[in-house]
């Protein structure tokens, strides 16, 4: 009879392919995942079939991580500046918080194993802020440029804010608004 799967062993998978992934990047073999997870070795592939199983299933665990980051409390009633900075600020502080996820993400993000599926999961906790964005676009609030290149816009922006908040902690605050202002000023209209 097969042994039923435990859900603290999974996240304990999980938790330990970010260590892993953080420290070595997504070549790092499955074993020095369990070795971190402190299992033995072919109890990963119970979890996961494969190790691209593995990172596609991490891949949306982090995108809900970040969502909910983001996306809780979103003052749905306010301006569209008031919701994209709310946005913004939930992810700076998201990276801020969880520095090693962030790198993961990243990864993740330009890996050529990521599924169609795991990519359509991972957007789905976003509808709203893309709902957003494309009504400030109808509104002639943004620019009329690719929503993509606003999202990467917003990105980078934001890494590049976090790399200096990390650098210089006692100026992290002005560079959280100074990010938020370079991208409002960069995607909207005057």
């Amino acid at each position: 009879m097969a042994k039923p799967k435990s859900e603290d062993k999974r996240n304990a998978i999980l938790s330990a392919a970010i260590q892993i992934f953080a420290e070595r990047g997504l070549g790092a073999p499955t074993a020095a995942i369990t070795s971190a997870a402190g299992i033995a070795e072919g109890s990963l592939f119970t979890y996961f079939k494969t190790k691209d199983e593995l990172i596609n299933a991490l891949y949306c665990e982090l995108k809900l991580e970040l969502a909910d980051a983001m996306m809780s409390s979103f003052p749905r009633k306010q301006s569209v500046r008031h919701r994209l900075e709310h946005v913004w600020n939930g992810y700076v502080h998201w990276g801020m918080a969880h520095p090693d996820q962030q790198k993961v993400l990243k990864q993740i993000q330009v890996w050529g194993g990521l599924t169609q599926e795991s990519k359509q999961a991972g957007s789905a906790p976003f509808t709203e802020f893309q709902r957003m964005a494309e009504d400030a676009v109808a509104q002639r609030i943004y620019k009329d440029i690719p929503q993509t290149l606003i999202g990467a816009t917003l990105v980078a922006l934001a890494e590049m804010a976090m790399e200096f908040m990390v650098r210089e902690p006692e100026r992290a605050e002005m560079y959280r608004s100074a990010g938020f202002e370079m991208l409002w000023a960069g995607i909207t209209r005057r």
